[in-house]
């Protein structure tokens, strides 16, 4: 992200931070939230690769996953920066810096997706023997992968609309998530004791299975991270979740 300094005035790609006015700020605020979606669309498109990856046992497009990593952190660190600029060139107070802040931390939580669907790629390039794990337990990830899916797409949908009510319904759909890890976890182990040559491929495909749930945990983050910009109420490590009748159809 580039930043280019003219006399007082700092431009950060395209952010105006001179001056200060409620809307200017808006406007600042809202090509930073641009720029995060376009920031989750690249670790979509990594986490949809790496699973494809597996499913083909295609390490080319592994490694090509491995290979992206290094521009979602680009783009989180020159996020980071607008950010702080904003801070500081319009110094926002109440639901506005709560605006900022939690920008802050989505940026953070996506910059740690891009990195599980590192691990889930990495994983793929490691697994040896693979035909050894029965099909099963390939399918069980897969699946899996599909609702963190859902849970990441939601996630970056309700930060654009700032919709409490879908990032409640979200936070319902992690339990899911948890819930499929551990019979993964508790299938594999079980299937690994029984068959000492799968334990390499098992444990490949174990790690690839953890980076999957941290996906749907940090889809949640961003969930609540919402729920603290529109209602100013901190939710997490709470059962405030358990409150809403709403799930994700």
């Amino acid at each position: 992200m580039e930043q280019r300094i003219r006399g007082n005035e700092t431009d950060v790609d395209g952010l105006s931070l001179s001056g200060h006015s409620s809307r200017q700020y808006d406007q600042d605020l809202e090509w930073i939230r641009s720029k995060v979606l376009l920031m989750g669309g690249l670790v979509e498109d990594q986490f949809r690769d790496a699973m494809a990856a597996m499913e083909r046992g295609d390490v080319a497009l592994a490694e090509r996953v491995v290979a992206g990593d290094a521009r979602v952190n680009r783009e989180e660190v020159g996020l980071d920066h607008a950010c702080a600029q904003l801070i500081v060139r319009r110094q926002p107070a109440a639901n506005d810096l709560r605006n900022v802040m939690a920008t802050v931390k989505v940026i953070s939580d996506l910059e740690r997706m891009g990195d599980e669907a590192t691990k889930i790629a990495r994983a793929v390039k490691n697994i040896r023997s693979g035909d050894l794990l029965l099909p099963d337990h390939y399918r069980a990830v897969i699946g899996m992968s599909h609702t963190a899916k859902r849970m990441m797409h939601e996630a970056l949908d309700a930060y654009a609309r700032m919709d409490t009510a879908a990032a409640l319904a979200l936070m319902a759909v992690d339990d899911v998530v948890d819930a499929e890890f551990h019979d993964i976890v508790c299938s594999l182990i079980e299937y690994m004791r029984r068959e000492p040559e799968a334990v390499e491929a098992g444990v490949n495909l174990l790690r690839a299975a953890k980076a999957i749930e941290r996906i749907g945990d940090h889809a949640t983050n961003i969930a609540e991270f919402i729920v603290y910009v529109v209602e100013g109420k901190d939710i997490r490590h709470t059962d405030y979740r358990l409150q809403t009748e709403g799930t994700m159809r």
